[in-house]
């Protein structure tokens, strides 16, 4: 091959591996630097990570859906008035402004009046809540309904960080706090929603006492298989009386998730 047939961008010898992950590896080069096109992504990855950050959540919408599955939220604030506020002061987003908690206060049922308080923050992402919220409590609800589980009445909050559903779960009185919440965007997934399971929660506790499932989207961990995770978890944490640190995910992996008929990717033949 002459000189000037050679390619322009020099291939990675990795580059089968990309079939398997959405990371940025085996990219190529041209000449000394990355090729344009994987330049480019990176900057159009980078811009929508900033936008979930910065992006409000569309109660609305959200509500709309919500309700349209037989669900009322109520909807609160935490302590931070505005998105820069969040933004420059995370202990804002971890506690209800007056208006939020008072209202809650006159909704009380009491120590042990409900089993568990679903809230839904929109956190780093607003992204992830209006696509994940709904489609995962589509997968939860019906397990716990089944399994006579008390429900609190559904809690929105803006401009939230995930200790802010230690006040919500202590002011209606309910055993267990699940907070759905935006997580800090990646390159290549400003959309994954976390999820954060506390027992017995009230102001002041640290995140040693919460069990974390992350990455539920659409192309990361999938809705069933989560609500299979949140589900071991709280049963498990009701049976023993402990959440967090003190409490490990040993639940098996479902039959239908496990993968048929493909290879690892390090055995395979080139």
């Amino acid at each position: 091959m002459s000189e000037d047939s050679k390619p322009i961008v020099v291939p990675n010898p990795w580059d089968k591996l990309r079939r398997y992950t959405p990371a940025r590896i085996a990219l190529g080069r041209a000449g000394t630097s990355l090729p344009t096109k994987a330049h480019l992504e990176f900057q159009l990855a980078h811009a929508r990570a900033r936008n979930a950050v910065h992006h409000e959540l569309d109660v609305s919408a959200l509500e709309t859906s919500l309700k349209a599955r037989g669900l009322a939220p109520l909807v609160l604030h935490s302590a931070a008035t505005n998105r820069p506020m969040y933004l420059q002061r995370p202990d804002k987003g971890r506690r209800l402004d007056e208006p939020s908690r008072q209202g809650l206060v006159k909704m009380a049922h009491g120590e042990g009046g409900y089993d568990v308080v679903f809230v839904i923050g929109d956190g780093l992402s607003s992204f992830a809540i209006e696509e994940n919220a709904a489609p995962f409590l589509d997968a939860i609800l019906p397990s716990l309904a089944d399994q006579k589980w008390r429900l609190a009445p559904l809690v929105i909050v803006r401009e939230a960080r995930v200790a802010v559903g230690d006040e919500v779960g202590e002011l209606l009185g309910a055993s267990m706090v699940v907070v759905l919440i935006g997580e800090r965007p990646g390159l290549s997934s400003p959309d994954s929603m976390g999820i954060y399971m506390t027992l017995e929660p009230r102001v002041g506790l640290t995140d040693e006492a919460r069990n974390c499932i992350s990455n539920v989207r659409r192309e990361g961990l999938r809705y069933d298989l989560a609500a299979h995770k949140l589900l071991y978890l709280m049963t498990e944490a009701r049976k023993r009386g402990h959440s967090g640190v003190h409490l490990k995910d040993e639940a098996e992996t479902p039959s239908s998730a496990l993968p048929t008929g493909h290879k690892s990717f390090l055995i395979e033949s080139s």
